[in-house]
């Protein structure tokens, strides 16, 4: 890293820069952010839009669902049938506790 690209990092933290969890696309470097400019401290590249574009997609590309997860939402399922037709207000709370259970799963997985 050459001293004017660190005194222009700096002088950037300063004024209310950012420093970015993502790494440069180019080196893999430090990048820090201010008023919508990525400044990568490594190279000192600004990433061109195409290339920001294509990490971004590559990032957001849905996942297949886990076969727990799968699993998971099937037993959902089952549950919410069996707490519809179930008359027994003991079993209802049981089977609510089970689906609330199951619903913290599914969120902390898809996480």
């Amino acid at each position: 890293m050459s001293a004017e690209l660190r005194k222009k990092a700096a002088e950037m933290l300063l004024k209310g820069a950012t420093l970015l969890a993502e790494p440069c696309p180019y080196c893999k470097g430090v990048r820090i952010m201010k008023d919508g400019n990525a400044l990568c401290v490594n190279c000192g590249k600004e990433p061109d839009k195409s290339k920001i574009d294509q990490v971004v997609s590559e990032n957001s590309s849905h996942k297949k669902p886990s076969s727990v997860l799968i699993s998971l939402t099937n037993k959902l399922e089952e549950l919410t049938k069996e707490l519809e037709s179930e008359k027994d207000h003991e079993k209802q709370q049981q089977i609510l506790k089970s689906i609330n259970s199951l619903i913290e799963t599914i969120d902390k997985l898809k996480k």
